[in-house]
């Protein structure tokens, strides 16, 4: 599978050119399919290029080629683009004047009134009960975690059941540090603290370090749940090019050097949606610009044990001890996901103003679910064996049918993860989705992964369901596929 594709062509290099005239094939070329999603062609051109200010591509001051020679770049009326650079001033995400032509404004607005205002992850929980959810990525429990979960006899005390620390149990936060150093992170039960999932640890991080205004890097596709975070929060998603080897470190560095991020957020091990694995050498480098520039950098590990060669790399804090490196994880995609208990490791000073940020959002964790969380930690090895090797299987067939059902599909087989990334060879995902659940099958296209450049030629396709449902719905969406090509 090709993860990348002409949008993904840079637009401007801002070291050299902030304020600079941008050129229309280059604007063109980062657009991508723009006009393939929802809308009239002037709506969905001032959304294509409101993404890219949001995303900080467009930055302040920079002037956008002339009506009539991005009409001639992207083979729309001069019409079409004089009413899209319209929409845009009216939302002050643009300044037209006299003479001067159309600049991006100085500015950009709390609310993007062309783009849609609902979370992009929530289209990952809007499954039908009545069709084939192939949605969301949540694996069922292994026997071995149903087992723990049975025989779960806790000794009760009453220190421990008024324990309301929001920091979590102090040993539980003890095991999980000694968990980390096993894996070769150092660690300590002050680096700890234990949140309801991995997605509150991302979001109590995100709140603590981002401001209105300010910018996170991140794949250029991304686990929506991080975006939502930082636009909630009034901050800007930049997304840096990801390729067949995960994100591009290069322009990583370039982007932290032009944009001054305020956090840089990773998944580099089973990339969630691409499956992607970031070699060694950029992981290193990831770690050393964390320490050179003194950028925080958030790793999402909640994937990379769910390995089908059983390569897992060590975190990103275990190259660069130095470095202000935060590690999320969870039990949930390898043990259970209803029980919601994760953590992240940080400094200690972060841990303490992330653990009275807490104090405020719910207090604390279940005691409970903290002390079941002990039983499965101290299975961790093999309960992640166990998943890899389920779904080592699952990914098989989910492979094979799709290359029954969706031959002229292009999808690179995974090697981790929970799902794979498929592109479409025509046509949009979004438009795609609408017609597979008329057929009974929920499926995620590219835009709900997006984090500033629209990727609307792809679809997440998970293999978690049981194989009798993945099967049929595979089935489905062929059909559908077949019925929405027609309409091409």
């Amino acid at each position: 599978m090709t993860t990348v594709h002409r949008a993904n062509e840079r637009l401007v290099d801002h070291r050299v050119a902030l304020g600079g005239t941008v050129e229309a094939s280059r604007l063109a070329g980062r657009l991508g399919r723009w006009a393939q999603g929802d809308g009239t062609l002037t709506v969905q051109l001032a959304q294509a290029i409101a993404a890219l200010i949001e995303g900080g591509e467009l930055r302040p001051g920079d002037r956008l080629p002339a009506e009539r020679a991005l009409a001639g770049a992207i083979s729309v009326s001069r019409g079409t683009v004089v009413a899209a650079y319209a929409l845009l001033s009216e939302d002050e995400l643009v300044e037209r004047r006299q003479g001067s032509g159309t600049r991006v404004a100085g500015h950009v607005g709390a609310a993007l009134p062309v783009r849609e205002r609902t979370a992009r992850g929530e289209g990952l929980f809007s499954a039908l009960p009545s069709g084939i959810d192939l949605l969301r990525a949540v694996p069922a429990m292994p026997p071995l975690a149903l087992d723990i979960v049975r025989a779960h006899a806790p000794t009760l005390d009453p220190v421990t059941l008024a324990e309301t620390d929001p920091a979590g149990l102090p040993i539980l936060r003890a095991r999980l540090a000694a968990l980390l150093e096993e894996e070769g992170t150092p660690a300590t039960a002050a680096q700890i603290l234990v949140t309801h999932g991995a997605q509150q640890a991302i979001s109590l991080v995100v709140d603590e370090l981002v401001s209105p205004g300010d910018v996170v890097l991140t794949e250029s596709v991304t686990w929506p749940g991080l975006a939502d975070s930082v636009r909630r929060r009034g901050g800007r998603v930049h997304g840096v090019t990801i390729g067949p080897d995960g994100i591009d470190v290069d322009e990583l560095e370039a982007a932290i050097v032009a944009l001054r991020p305020v956090l840089v957020a990773v998944n580099p091990h089973h990339h969630n949606p691409t499956g992607t694995r970031l070699p060694a050498a950029g992981r290193q480098r990831i770690a050393d610009l964390s320490a050179e520039y003194g950028v925080p950098v958030l790793e999402d590990r909640v994937l990379a044990h769910i390995s089908f060669d059983g390569v897992v790399p060590p975190t990103l804090a275990a190259l660069r001890p130095d470095a202000p490196i935060i590690v999320a994880d969870s039990l949930s995609k390898w043990c259970w996901s209803g029980l919601r208990i994760g953590w992240l490791r940080a400094d200690p000073v972060l841990v303490r103003r992330l653990r009275a940020l807490r104090q405020l959002v719910d207090q604390s964790t279940s005691v409970p679910a903290q002390l079941l969380a002990l039983d499965l930690v101290d299975e961790a090895r093999a309960l992640r064996r166990s998943v890899g090797e389920t779904h080592t299987v699952a990914s098989a067939q989910l492979l094979a049918a799709m290359s029954e059902h969706l031959p002229d599909w292009q999808v690179t087989p995974p090697r981790g993860g929970l799902a794979v990334w498929a592109r479409l060879p025509v046509g949009s995902a979004t438009a795609l989705s609408r017609v597979a659940s008329m057929r009974g099958v929920a499926v995620a296209g590219g835009t709900e992964f997006t984090a500033s450049i629209t990727y609307d030629d792809h679809i997440r396709v998970p293999y978690t369901a049981r194989e009798a449902l993945l099967q049929e719905g595979v089935r489905r969406l062929g059909e559908a596929w077949q019925e929405y090509r027609a309409q091409l």
